[in-house]
């Protein structure tokens, strides 16, 4: 299906708020994997956009597997003159010839499909990706590397910390099976400890957490997704569990707004938590989707609250986001709601 271009008002507003950051772009190349992705397509667009409104004569190349599926998805970047497509696997592609200051590794997306269908597939590609792009980046000029880790690095989240910061030092269990993606993103971070040990390369670790917006699946394990998708299609909702569990989204805006000020201002190893403090529980959330879109949908839960339990948790503190870089975020959830739906929708 072919994506829909993002709309003015978000690429605006990310030009607003980072405007004064992009003159080491200017005439230079970046690199970026996973440009198909949630946070490639902003991180690609965004750049697009910005490049030819402040004339920065920047190029940039996107690793795709396939780059027949890119064009296909989003025509109007592939179609960009300062966007070239490089057709290759992040484990092992061929290096393109010439310098690029600024990388960006966003390859391997958090798929709980993968994880549980081919975690080995899925730990294979975060390994040797990121060693392979931490490879390329070294032996081709990079000044600046930013790695998209995630949250999932801290494992489980205890009940008594309602927002976890960076300095929590818990960890997920290395001998689960389901600790296949988080414990392959705690060694991609070690990995760009190791080479800017032996290479002086930057690297800006954003640990990232839930979010929201245009291109984000409507029909995979995200629940405001499916919760978006399910009002859309006019279906009720339905929450398979009790609904307790509490997490925060922020917006691709704002995503890509926090990325890109990492990418340049970030100081290295130095992990920031790339996310929203502003918590809710699932079915609040659905409550919000239902009352933002269309208060008519019934709501169905599964499951039932047990009293005196305390409830699961997947929420950032972001303090280090705004003490060291300024960073806030400026959509909240119900305009989040409003404005994927909206891109989602009719034209």
């Amino acid at each position: 299906m072919v994506a829909r271009p993002l709309s003015s008002t978000d690429l605006d507003l990310i030009l607003r708020q980072t405007q004064t950051i992009w003159e080491p772009m200017r005439g230079q190349r970046i690199f970026i994997t996973g440009g198909t992705g949630f946070f490639g397509c902003w991180l690609v667009e965004s750049f697009c956009y910005i490049n030819r409104q402040l004339a920065l004569n920047a190029r940039m190349i996107v690793l795709s597997r396939r780059p027949d599926r890119f064009i296909a998805k989003v025509p109007h970047l592939a179609a960009d003159p300062h966007v070239q497509l490089l057709a290759g696997n992040v484990r092992d592609f061929a290096f393109p010839e010439g310098r690029f200051p600024f990388v960006i590794h966003a390859a391997t997306e958090a798929s709980a499909r993968q994880a549980a269908e081919a975690p080995l597939e899925m730990l294979s590609t975060i390994l040797a990706g990121t060693e392979r792009t931490l490879e390329f980046a070294t032996t081709h000029g990079a000044t600046r590397f930013l790695l998209t880790s995630s949250g999932a690095v801290y494992g489980r989240q205890p009940s008594t910390v309602t927002h976890l910061p960076e300095s929590y030092d818990g960890a997920p269990d290395p001998l689960d099976p389901a600790s296949v993606y988080a414990e392959g993103k705690r060694a991609a971070e070690l990995m760009c400890s190791l080479y800017q040990r032996t290479t002086g390369i930057e690297c800006a670790i954003a640990r990232c957490w839930a979010f929201c917006g245009p291109h984000l699946p409507l029909d995979a394990h995200f629940a405001i997704g499916n919760f978006i998708g399910n009002v859309l299609r006019r279906e009720p909702i339905f929450i398979q569990g009790d609904g307790t569990p509490r997490r925060s989204y922020l917006y691709g805006a704002d995503l890509a707004i926090w990325l890109w000020t990492m990418l340049f201002r970030a100081p290295s190893l130095t992990p920031i938590n790339v996310g929203s403090g502003e918590d809710l529980s699932i079915l609040e959330l659905a409550q919000q989707v239902a009352q933002n879109l269309d208060p008519d949908v019934p709501i169905h839960v599964a499951g039932t609250a047990v009293p005196g339990v305390a409830p699961s948790r997947y929420v950032p503190s972001v303090s280090r986001a705004k003490q060291l870089l300024g960073l806030e975020q400026i959509i909240n959830l119900e305009e989040s709601i409003r404005r994927t739906a909206a891109w989602y929708g009719p034209q």
